[in-house]
């Protein structure tokens, strides 16, 4: 596990060649200097939107329609924190980072490579699982640092991590896709266990129903939605290859809320409802080229008010429906700019009613604050 933590700069971990005697004396002295310079603690904070916004509020539907939704910012990694003092840094941490970039070895910036998706923690932090970087990235913004997490056991990295869950007792539930199981995670990102093994075939979306514990795995080359307990014990199976009702074409990602359990149903372009019990009560979308039709449904998300949010990956969108599954507005548009995407992909909310959707190709997070009714 690596931590970006501000106010501990930490060399990186390469093997270097053993320095000269002269080399030595120097190394000592600038510590001497180092200690005498009394090491004050640089606190950091964590900003949304560390890259200048454009002028005029960020907005959807825009002008003349009354606004639905409020841009927040965006999370792309190590550049979202700051000094808490606005820039400056303490001489004894400015000459650690000289010394440093003296033996040329500066650390590179832990930074979102290929976000897939994520989740708010009950302990406010906000999770996102990046395939390209093999691990999770967590953003503390209590505490002013960045975590990495990229061990899936003692022995073995995360291959491709790629949904997420909060599970009992504040552990964390990664779904590896290319490992074949789920695995637990401690509140401090060690590996603790895992489940799945010769029952997953590629697991890939992950939920759980906190009230029954209860957690459900869409098992994407298995064409189905594993259940599990907490104690990883698998409980039923529902769905199976087809485009019936209730059957399902490479599924993805997962939400639950209100004991509904959402599926996105990829190669059949919607999203299925589901009930406790594993029976099909609604059905979100449709293929077509029209907005509000699916080609290539991906991330899905429900907030407070029971909209659905669905990012449509093929043409870089954000879906709104309400409750119903009427569909309200798309945000997005191909482009890096705010409010467009590049094959998007995970989307999840908190209970504020931000919606965060893992805007994989240019690496970030976007954040929107749900302000109005959009029904």
């Amino acid at each position: 596990m690596h931590v970006f933590s501000p106010s501990t700069w930490r060399l990186p971990e390469r093997r270097i060649a053993p320095p000269n005697s002269s080399t030595c004396l120097a190394l000592l002295a600038l510590l001497w200097a180092l200690l005498l310079s009394g090491c004050a603690e640089t606190k950091y904070v964590m900003h949304l939107a560390p890259e200048a916004v454009p002028a005029g509020a960020r907005v959807w539907p825009g002008p003349p329609e009354i606004p639905r939704f409020r841009y927040v910012g965006q999370l792309i990694g190590q550049d979202n924190f700051a000094p808490e003092d606005g820039g400056k840094r303490d001489g004894g941490v400015q000459l650690l980072q000289w010394l440093v970039g003296v033996f040329g070895h500066d650390e590179e910036k832990i930074m979102l490579k290929r976000p897939q998706t994520g989740m708010v923690g009950s302990d406010g932090r906000v999770y996102v699982t990046d395939i390209a970087d093999h691990s999770v990235l967590v953003f503390d913004q209590a505490a002013g640092r960045l975590l990495v997490w990229n061990q899936a056991t003692e022995n073995r990295g995360f291959v491709t991590p790629i949904g997420i869950a909060e599970g009992r007792d504040g552990e964390v539930l990664v779904a590896d896709a290319e490992l074949g199981r789920v695995f637990r995670l401690d509140r401090d990102g060690n590996p603790v266990g895992s489940f799945g093994k010769d029952v997953l075939e590629r697991p890939t979306g992950l939920a759980r129903d906190p009230q029954r514990g209860r957690i459900y795995v869409a098992d994407t080359r298995a064409h189905d939605v594993k259940v599990f307990d907490d104690d990883g014990r698998l409980q039923e199976v529902f769905g199976h290859r087809g485009e019936g009702e209730g059957e399902l074409n490479f599924p993805t990602h997962l939400a639950y809320a209100g004991d509904k359990l959402y599926v996105t149903d990829g190669m059949n372009a919607r999203v299925q409802v589901f009930d406790l019990q594993g029976r099909v009560i609604a059905s979100v979308g449709r293929r077509g080229l029209y907005y509000g039709n699916m080609t290539r449904p991906k991330g899905v998300t429900v907030d407070t008010k029971g909209n659905i949010y669905v990012v449509e990956s093929f043409y870089d969108n954000l879906l709104v429906f309400n409750n119903e599954g009427d569909f309200l507005m798309p945000i997005g548009g191909t482009g890096k700019e705010i409010g467009q995407f590049y094959l998007p992909s995970g989307a999840w909310s908190d209970s504020s009613n931000r919606i965060y959707v893992a805007d994989m190709f240019n690496g970030r997070v976007v954040i929107f604050q749900l302000i109005g009714d959009p029904g």
